[in-house]
């Protein structure tokens, strides 16, 4: 499968969207259509464009100004329309919604249901029209931002989307997972209770 790729690093809104939409309308072939911006409001407006034509899409940061928003093109549109997303050229008003996750199992009763409800629960805060401002993992809960969770994609999406990703330092420590923290930082106590009590609304799940 052929891999289209667009480079619209420094380009300000709307181009990214503008140069993906018309890369997309020359495809002719299933493949991906990889697109690679320096921002997260073109990350947010590339997310949205893949999901208003029903391609299945997943961000990465690759630097600290590289993400690469990549579509799954199974059935090219050829000349029919492209729907473009409502876009926001302007760094948006994030809200104040802070996620806490404690476990990496959701409710209680059967584990392994729990791991399948907490994975759709992740990958749904992903689809929310209005994304948390920030994500905080704590002890069970820091099993998901490590090397090997079902998760990890997820989670490096909402990070290339602006998402602020953290997970407690003495947790990894204590389950022995120090070394394999795959996305975002590292915080302590003191950090989490100062975002939980500034937040506008918690959820925990």
């Amino acid at each position: 499968m052929k891999t289209v790729i667009v480079d619209a690093v420094g380009d300000q809104c709307p181009i990214p969207v503008v140069k993906a939409t018309k890369a997309l309308r020359e495809m002719r072939e299933p493949g991906a259509l990889e697109v690679r911006v320096d921002n997260e409001i073109a990350v947010q407006n590339l997310t949205r464009m893949a999901a208003g034509n029903h391609l299945p899409a997943k961000a990465e940061k690759k630097g600290e100004h590289l993400f690469v928003v990549t579509m799954e093109v199974a059935a090219p549109a050829g000349d029919a329309p492209v729907e473009e997303p409502a876009l926001s050229c302007v760094p948006d008003a994030r809200g104040d919604l802070v996620v806490a996750v404690d476990s990496e199992t959701m409710g209680r009763g059967s584990d392994e249901l729990g791991m399948l409800l907490m994975k759709s629960f992740l990958f749904a805060v992903g689809q929310l029209p209005q994304l948390p401002k920030t994500m905080l993992f704590y002890n069970g809960g820091a099993k998901l931002t490590v090397k090997g969770s079902a998760s990890l994609e997820d989670l490096k999406s909402l990070e290339a989307q602006g998402v602020e990703i953290l997970t407690c330092g003495t947790c990894l420590n204590f389950y022995g997972l120090a070394d394999q923290l795959a996305v975002g930082g590292v915080t302590n106590m003191y950090s989490i209770v100062e975002t939980l009590a500034n937040a506008g609304k918690v959820i925990k799940p």
